[in-house]
């Protein structure tokens, strides 16, 4: 039996999305994490400057860019924009999706999965920590036992 080349997918070049937000939205990648995580915050100076920093998977398959848009999309929206944090990740969520279908890349399963879980994760962790009122369209994320 012959050797019979394997054929492998080529990953996608997301390197064009990832320098149009980061000049779109004044960005900085503090550290390209090697999980599947993020984060995003702004350092504030004395003299007025703010920097917008981010850590995210670098975008190399949809799972991973939708990371790196949500976390990009806490700086589009603005942070304590909402009254409940749980309700600032719904929003981030919504942007990147609205990205992702803006450049064409419709979110797929794992994708969708992903948002669910980090949204039942963050109504779950306000819960925990007292949140009085879940707003109602992210009461379907509440987990059963609560």
């Amino acid at each position: 039996m012959a050797n019979l080349p394997i054929k492998q997918e080529k990953m996608p070049d997301f390197t064009a999305i990832v320098r149009q937000m980061k000049i779109r939205h004044d960005l900085r990648i503090h550290k390209w994490r090697k999980n599947m995580s993020g984060c995003a915050w702004r350092v504030l100076y004395h003299d007025g400057r703010a920097i917008n920093w981010i850590e995210s998977p670098h975008p190399k398959t949809t799972i991973s860019l939708a990371i790196f848009l949500h976390e990009v999309g806490h700086h589009a929206i603005g942070f304590n924009r909402y009254r409940v944090r749980c309700e600032e990740e719904y929003h981030a969520w919504l942007w990147a999706f609205e990205q992702m279908r803006k450049l064409g890349i419709e979110p797929d399963a794992k994708v969708t999965c992903r948002f669910h879980r980090s949204m039942q994760y963050a109504v779950s962790k306000a819960l925990r920590r007292g949140a009085k009122r879940i707003p109602h369209f992210l009461l379907r994320f509440v987990p059963e036992a609560a």
